[in-house]
């Protein structure tokens, strides 16, 4: 099976899980974790490691993160590769990147979903502007 997992600060990626639901559906392959306001990075870790606890290198992870070299990102990646996952890791998760993931995760090898999902997620960021 092919993962997606959402990390983040606070509850971010929570809350983007709930957004994917809404346009995308459930799923049981898509799974978010956030260090809350209060919890130690190690809290975070175990919560992290009991969530992926059921995925086996068989499976493989794109792994996306609110920020890269945040606290979240770097010890879900830490977790993935330890357990010698195969796991492709995004920073800057927003909607357009996550829905884009999801969407195409079925259809596109690991290898070519960075190039893929990153494109889509650049063209779907644009201003809006209001004409009079």
């Amino acid at each position: 099976m092919k993962y997606v997992i959402l990390v983040s600060h606070g509850k971010f990626a929570n809350g983007l899980n709930d957004a994917l639901s809404m346009l995308a559906g459930n799923s049981e392959d898509i799974l978010s974790v956030g260090l809350e306001n209060g919890k130690s990075v190690d809290e975070f870790t175990a919560l992290f490691t009991e969530k992926v606890k059921d995925i086996s290198t068989d499976d493989e992870v794109i792994l996306l993160g609110d920020i890269i070299g945040g606290s979240p990102l770097t010890n879900a990646t830490n977790v993935l590769v330890n357990k010698g996952i195969k796991t492709v890791i995004l920073g800057g998760m927003n909607l357009p990147l996550a829905l884009t993931t999801v969407l195409m995760k079925d259809t596109v090898s690991l290898d070519e979903i960075a190039d893929q999902v990153l494109e889509q997620a650049r063209m779907a960021m644009q201003e809006f502007k209001i004409v009079e």
